[in-house]
């Protein structure tokens, strides 16, 4: 990266693509999991989506709110009771460029902030080629893996790094396996990093609408600070620009080593999502 590059820039209208691009995914990963037999739902909500995959799932929430208008009273009514019926936390993730009156409307609901999670983009108008530090080695991870790399993601997200601000959700390993799956079946592309012949980590990129979405990337505990992170993001840039995406994203706790990492490779800190759940009285 250059010195005197320009940051990219999020005005309203690359936010409102980040989150489409962001409730469709969710969409799509609750869609894939009830295809396999849960009884989710999925609603449409003022622009935004409602995602219901299955208990303790990360699809769990209402995402893509604020570009498109205020939700009605009945709405979120509606929305709070499909989630009430699976006996589930309704959970907002809204971004501080959404309509403000969003989030004094969810407040006056009894929704209380319990976190936030940082946004991070990069203008896909260079050249990129993958880099690996010397014996590191990513690659697409193929179906006959599969199994193997989901139990190396989950070991990897079992103990998270300690760096920044503590991730808000935890979830159980199957059910965060299971998320995977559903996932790859959402089109998101998984990726293997190795080291000395060994499956060391691995991480995901889906693109939607030219916004590519750096997803679940994780480096088993044995395997870090030996540069497998910014090996998994440099691939991955390398493939989103070809595949004809202009905007890279992704997502981490604030102050966290992969905020730290993505900023390394040149991502710039869009917007940050205030995480707003109502919990049952």
């Amino acid at each position: 990266m250059t010195a005197d590059r320009t940051p990219l820039f999020c005005d309203l209208a690359l936010a409102e693509r980040i989150e489409r691009a962001e409730a469709l995914l969710m969409a799509e990963c609750a869609e894939a999991a009830q295809r396999r037999g849960t009884k989710g739902f999925v609603r449409v909500v003022a622009g935004g989506v409602a995602s219901f995959a299955e208990e303790d799932s990360p699809y769990n929430k209402v995402a893509g709110l604020g570009f498109d208008g205020l939700p009605s009273a009945a709405d979120l009514d509606a929305v709070e009771e499909a989630f009430a019926a699976h006996g589930a936390t309704p959970q907002v993730e809204l971004a501080h460029l959404a309509d403000p009156e969003i989030g004094a409307l969810l407040t006056a609901r009894g929704y209380r902030l319990e976190s936030f999670e940082n946004v991070l983009g990069l203008a896909l108008d260079g050249e990129y080629e993958r880099s690996s530090p010397a014996g590191i080695v990513i690659r697409p991870s193929g179906d006959d893996e599969f199994e193997h790399w989901l139990d190396v993601m989950a070991e990897a997200v079992a103990e998270p790094d300690t760096q920044g601000v503590p991730w808000h959700e935890e979830f159980p390993r199957e059910i965060y396996q299971r998320a995977l799956r559903d996932s790859a079946s959402a089109g998101v592309r998984r990726y293997a990093a190795v080291r000395a012949d060994v499956l060391a980590g691995g991480a995901g990129l889906r693109v939607s609408e030219g916004i590519a979405q750096f997803a679940g990337a994780a480096t088993a505990p044995v395997h870090r600070r030996r540069g497998i992170q910014s090996a998994l993001l440099s691939a991955r840039l390398a493939d989103a620009k070809a595949a004809g995406c202009d905007v890279a994203v992704i997502t981490t706790q604030p102050g966290s080593k992969s905020q730290q990492n993505a900023q390394r490779q040149g991502f710039d800190l869009l917007y940050t999502r205030a995480v707003l759940v109502k919990h049952n009285p």
